[in-house]
């Protein structure tokens, strides 16, 4: 995955690390020079100079390209511009605005951009989001502690209960769609093939998720 990280501070670094470790292609843009000595003689990416928002800024760190754009500067308004020009103007698939202000939130979901507090959510929160999932996530509660995901139910998962798909403390079905109509269901609430779920998943278990709905 190509990805682009404006902000060099403690969570743009350290993301860059690992998401460069796992193999990706990685560009950090910031405009103090010194910020790129965090990232470390063992970094493999790119690293460009200058205003994360600046157009000849994102265009050098080849933003054309890019699957994913992640802004964790210090500064909420430079974020969210960052945020808007990736999302918006380059339609880069995968954008992720870190925002101190959690009201700002869900303005932002509405564009598809997740966002994330960096008192809660850190690097292996971000690397979670960029990473594929079949499941779309609809919202996210708090400050990243819960996400409440959409799931289509497959014809191997028909007949299933809702106590079945259920994992205390990590995955619950809330609501449940079935031909246009939404309701609450009960543990033995027998799910059919092309309902729509809406399941509360703690942070971090996307893996779980993906085992028990059999998500590739």
């Amino acid at each position: 995955m190509k990805v682009i990280i404006v902000g060099c501070g403690r969570i743009g670094s350290g993301l860059a690390k690992h998401l460069s470790g796992l193999g990706n292609s990685v560009t950090v843009v910031d405009s103090n020079r010194s910020a790129f000595e965090q990232l470390g003689t063992a970094f493999t990416g790119r690293v460009v100079e200058g205003v994360g928002f600046d157009w000849d800024v994102l265009t050098r760190a080849d933003i054309a390209h890019a699957e994913a754009v992640v802004a964790v500067t210090s500064s909420d308004d430079i974020n969210a511009v960052v945020a808007r020009l990736a999302r918006l103007v380059f339609r880069v698939p995968k954008v992720i605005v870190r925002m101190y202000d959690s009201r700002k939130a869900e303005i932002y979901e509405q564009f598809g951009i997740q966002t994330l507090s960096t008192t809660k959510w850190g690097i292996k929160r971000a690397a979670e989001l960029l990473s594929y999932t079949p499941f779309r996530t609809t919202i996210t509660l708090g400050t990243g502690e819960v996400d409440i995901v959409e799931i289509e139910i497959s014809a191997m998962l028909s007949g299933y209960t809702v106590s079945q798909l259920t994992v205390p403390g990590e995955i619950q079905i809330v609501a449940v769609n079935r031909k246009e109509k939404t309701f609450l269901p009960t543990l033995g609430t027998e799910l059919q093939e092309k309902d729509h779920v809406y399941v509360a998943k703690a942070a971090g278990s996307a893996a779980r998720l993906k085992k028990v709905f059999n998500l590739a």
